[in-house]
């Protein structure tokens, strides 16, 4: 195919909540902050957020990412990613006296006071998520003999509790808010007495970006989603966009973008995951409007977002 052939018209509509969100916006200014406050190098336990562009970003600034604690040397300065740790990495970091900056979202820190709660009270905990998620690993350390993780329905099939009138559900903060209710469902089929949180941990912001990708895959031909491949609630978004029965497709930048994608192709939808930054997504738009003869950009808003999360005292006393 001639990339250089005149293209027809293409309609660019963006979803609108997309990209960053109040949690990974204060984990990304934490780090800028604590660099600008105490210099480099600041470590980081695992990545500030699942977007390379951001950590590449933040390393050329001079964070410096790990992702086991006792890689920092001792008295160093540490940050928690927004995914936030187990207490094990806690215990670690008091016995390598390492100076903690908290980054962990305020919505996981709710879901690890959950898990604290039904351990307390002896209760199995179920949390449903992904196995090998950071944040699952996170919340897991907080009972580590009572929490058992599933990912599917057919995964609550196959449980085995201890006691069947005890026992308590918890959520990963970034997962597909169909899939969960249907992971509840069969939870409350097989144990009637389990307990729940009072809300759902599913956070606002992936509730939101999940409804308006919905409501995007109804008015276009194709929706690109904007996420890293390691970012859950990017590729949440993506499974959601797919179940309306468009053609959905994941990118990382501009660079990704394919010519053959815009085949017949006159709207296109763009939305972003919580990670994936605003000029990333602002790329991409040039870049197809680039391929195409001519284009119209307009926002399809769903929700407007105010929600804002306070930095550390450390941060804001300094």
């Amino acid at each position: 195919m001639n990339t250089n052939s005149p293209r027809p018209s293409l309609n660019l509509v963006l979803a609108s909540p997309r990209g960053f969100c109040a949690g990974v916006d204060r984990a990304i200014t934490i780090v800028e902050k604590a660099l600008e406050m105490y210099g480099a190098p600041i470590y980081v336990q695992h990545e500030i957020v699942h977007n390379r562009h951001v950590v590449q970003r933040l390393r050329n600034d001079g964070a410096i990412f790990v992702e086991d604690i006792d890689q920092i040397p001792e008295g160093s300065h540490v940050i928690y990613s927004a995914h936030g740790v187990s207490p094990e990495v806690r215990k670690m970091a008091v016995k390598l006296n390492l100076r903690v900056i908290d980054a962990t979202c305020p919505l996981v820190t709710k879901v690890h006071g959950e898990a604290q709660r039904y351990a307390q009270k002896d209760h199995t905990i179920i949390l449903i998520g992904h196995h090998n998620h950071v944040e699952v690993q996170g919340t897991v350390g907080e009972a580590p003999d009572r929490i058992i993780v599933v990912g599917t329905v057919e995964e609550v099939s196959v449980l085995e509790v201890a006691d069947e009138n005890k026992v308590g559900y918890i959520t990963q903060t970034t997962l597909s808010i169909d899939d969960t209710a249907e992971i509840i469902l069969a939870l409350k089929k097989r144990y009637p007495k389990i307990q729940g949180p009072a809300k759902d941990d599913i956070c606002y912001a992936t509730q939101n970006r999940q409804n308006a990708v919905k409501a995007l895959s109804k008015e276009v031909d194709l929706v690109l989603v904007v996420g890293a491949q390691n970012s859950s609630n990017s590729m949440r978004l993506l499974e959601v966009a797919k179940t309306t029965g468009v053609v959905a497709r994941r990118i990382e930048s501009a660079a990704e973008l394919k010519p053959e994608w815009l085949e017949g192709v006159r709207n296109v939808g763009i939305t972003a995951g919580a990670s994936a930054p605003e000029d990333i997504v602002q790329g991409i738009v040039a870049e197809i409007r680039q391929m195409s003869s001519s284009s119209s950009v307009r926002d399809l808003e769903i929700v407007k977002e105010d929600v804002t999360f306070a930095l550390p005292s450390v941060l804001r006393t300094a």
